[in-house]
């Protein structure tokens, strides 16, 4: 039972519901920004940036279809029923911004309710629960207006409303910070990749005159030449070799059929685990249908399903669970003398994932798939083992504390998702946990 203080209500008389825009492809273009399905991450704050955006020439869209901060935006229905009902808090509304069909925004009224403690609900187990009583079958199919203007919960008094978004919002807020600097992290591998190895910046350098490049130890700015040669990729460095991704890596086929250990709980590297944050599953063996790859040790998965796509994924070390993918990855093992950070970054370059998607074939646009002897068949630079080795003398540790910072946000979630049923029943209270935090303290 929750608190005595607690009201029953409906969701729907504390605040208004809107529906979003319906479009089609041909009415996408430059203009007005539009927040889509794709962009509800698994965190409750959603910037409002890298979104996609309307013509503004093929209609016109009203103000009261237009988002403003601690907006909720609902998704109401979806191909996969796991994403009906999730919720994002709108933030950073810099210029006018619309929102999708497939999604309901609910605006709060600010004197009854607390809109990051409204998102949080509509994505706990509790809420969950209730709007499946609505939906057909076991899931949540679709929402609309009415389910939602329905929808019951019980609101704590206004100030804790504010301290369970707060205490909920404090591990969220990290997680996006240890997100940030970890996405920094892999763009500055990246960069110095392209620098090296793609675009040669350094023997550009030397060519000119240099002494030394930024960032480049002087041993490996010795070995490099100071002319370029012509090959099948344009033109590379005197005395580099052109070759193809079998010469740096072979693919692994080991299966696990895991229907047969149904009782074994499996880290599972899937597409939809992928696009959700790059955090594995953690299922039983009864729950996974069909065949899957073993994860190998040191390995790189690359997926061949759409590759225009970027999918490219480092899997953590093994803790005591096996690891298995979904066999739209490619499980890629480096070859003795080459690192996965460097193929991670190689399989990363936009060179490289174009003429991949060029190969692909399928029977749609959105169901193309490379071929993996196309993928192994593939040209790539092969540098000298030196400066492979120095590259990963310097890329090494940052992409060793960019997984660190993952598994520590994975940690934080886990503690968030733990948390959020048992704040928003009033089955754990903030004051405890304050309290709580205190004797540790």
């Amino acid at each position: 039972m929750p608190p005595s203080n607690w009201q029953p209500i409906q969701l729907g008389e504390l605040g208004r519901l809107r529906n979003g825009v319906n479009f089609s492809r041909e009415q996408e273009g430059l203009g007005l920004p539009v927040l889509k399905v794709k962009d509800f991450g698994d965190l409750v704050l959603c910037p409002l940036n890298g979104l996609d955006e309307l013509d503004p020439t093929a209609f016109s869209v009203p103000d009261d279809q237009l988002l403003a901060d601690n907006d909720v935006v609902i998704i109401r229905s979806n191909g996969n029923p796991e994403l009906v009902g999730r919720s994002v808090l709108v933030h950073g509304v810099s210029r006018p911004t619309t929102f999708s069909g497939f999604c309901i925004r609910f605006r709060t009224d600010a004197a009854r309710a607390d809109a990051r403690f409204l998102a949080y609900y509509l994505r706990s187990p509790i809420c969950r629960a209730r709007m499946t009583r609505f939906g057909s079958g076991t899931g949540i199919q679709n929402l609309n207006q009415s389910i939602l203007t329905e929808l019951p919960l019980d609101l704590p008094p206004l100030t804790e409303q504010r301290a369970i978004a707060s205490a909920l919002g404090s591990l969220d807020t990290k997680i996006e910070q240890n997100r940030r600097t970890s996405r920094a992290l892999e763009r500055l591998a990246r960069a110095i990749f392209k620098a090296w190895f793609v675009d040669f910046e350094p023997v550009k350098a030397k060519a000119a005159g240099a002494r030394s490049f930024p960032g480049m130890p002087p041993n490996a700015f010795a070995v490099l030449p100071t002319s370029f040669v012509d090959s099948e990729l344009g033109p590379i460095p005197k005395g580099w070799k052109t070759g193809m991704v079998s010469d740096a890596a072979e693919l692994s086929k080991v299966q696990v059929k895991p229907q047969e250990a149904a009782e074994e709980v499996f880290d599972h590297f899937s597409i939809p685990a992928f696009d959700d944050g790059q955090t594995a599953a953690i299922e039983a063996g009864s729950a996974i249908k069909s065949n899957k790859f073993l994860v190998i040790e040191n390995c790189v998965l690359v997926s061949k399903l759409n590759p225009r796509i970027p999918r490219t994924w480092l899997p953590p070390a093994a803790n005591k669970r096996r690891q298995i993918a979904s066999t739209e990855f490619l499980v890629t093992v480096p070859h003795g003398g080459w690192s996965r950070d460097y193929l991670y970054c190689q399989f990363q370059q936009d060179e490289f994932r174009d003429s991949l998607t060029q190969g692909a074939s399928g029977t749609s646009n959105s169901h193309q798939r490379a071929r993996p002897q196309d993928f192994l068949a593939k040209n790539i630079v092969i540098p000298p083992a030196l400066l492979r080795a120095e590259f990963q003398s310097i890329v090494g540790p940052m992409m060793n504390l960019r997984a660190t910072q993952h598994a520590e946000s994975r940690k934080l979630a886990e503690m968030r998702d733990y948390l959020l049923p048992k704040l928003l029943s009033g089955e754990v209270r903030v004051t405890e946990i304050e309290q709580r935090l205190k004797k540790r303290l």
